[in-house]
């Protein structure tokens, strides 16, 4: 990995979060992301991921501690469009959700124009190279509720793009995608990591999918329990340490990623 102070686009020095002055939800977490990393953040339910992407999207405050995006303290940073965010779930958006494909990439572009501004030629080129980066440009006038939950995908992941972000963050992208598309998704995320250096920092629970997929890996609960390369993620004493004394390792092919006390949890 990198150490170039120069490459550092996302910095946490003993950051820590809790709501209302209770529990500590994340706890004196230090590290660095740089640019064109392709980083997968893991960790049990409750253990802090969403929570940690909303502090460094700045929709959260931290407790105490200080977040620095592109070299510059997260209070002072302006440049919203430089940091592309795609939440959960938005492959099981509304059947009768009303709006089309272009529409919701187009909206994509609002952190770099602003709410009241109309759109240029610019602003309809870079949607129209985001929908086809995405491949989903044939799709550009059909209502997004009556897309496949990968169609979906690839269109919230368009809108992200359209703004032209350095770096993308996805949680949980994969929830109510079917395996065929997960396949094809991780390898679009590949494709933008490799070919344009776009830096990629997505959450999921499926330790095998972020140890085949990703350059780094960030395992988290409550505490930063590790920051370094996926195959640490075949360490039984670190699955434990994330998530509990009864947890072993089963791999896809026989179903459940993890299994804990006997019940099967599946990706």
């Amino acid at each position: 990995m990198e150490s170039r102070q120069d490459d550092i686009i996302i910095k946490l020095d003993n950051v820590s979060f809790s709501y209302d002055e209770g529990s500590p939800v994340l706890e004196d977490l230090s590290f660095s992301i740089h640019r064109g990393e392709y980083l997968g953040i893991i960790g049990p339910n409750g253990g802090g991921k969403t929570t940690l992407v909303k502090i460094i999207l700045g929709l959260l405050r931290p407790t105490s501690g200080t977040i620095q995006l592109f070299g510059q303290d997260r209070h002072d940073f302006r440049d919203k469009y430089r940091i592309g965010y795609v939440p959960q779930r938005v492959t099981q958006t509304d059947k009768n959700f009303p709006a089309t494909v272009y529409e919701v990439v187009r909206s994509g572009r609002i952190p770099r124009l602003g709410l009241l501004k109309r759109f240029s030629k610019n602003d309809n080129e870079a949607v129209e190279s985001a929908m086809e980066r995405a491949g989903i440009a044939k799709y550009r006038d059909t209502l997004v509720g009556n897309l496949s939950g990968g169609e979906r995908q690839r269109v919230f992941i368009a809108r992200a793009l359209a703004s032209g972000p350095e770096v993308v963050i996805l949680d949980e992208p994969t929830v109510g995608v079917d395996i065929g598309a997960q396949k094809k998704f991780y390898e679009f995320l590949a494709s933008l990591n490799r070919e344009q250096n776009l830096t990629i920092i997505f959450i999921s629970h499926d330790v095998d999918m972020i140890s085949q997929e990703t350059k780094t890996v960030l395992c988290l609960n409550r505490e930063l329990v590790c920051h370094g390369l996926p195959h640490e993620l075949a360490n039984e004493k670190l699955l434990r340490e994330l998530y509990g004394e009864h947890v072993r390792r089963a791999p896809h092919d026989k179903g459940p990623v993890l299994t804990e006390k006997g019940e099967h949890h599946h990706a």
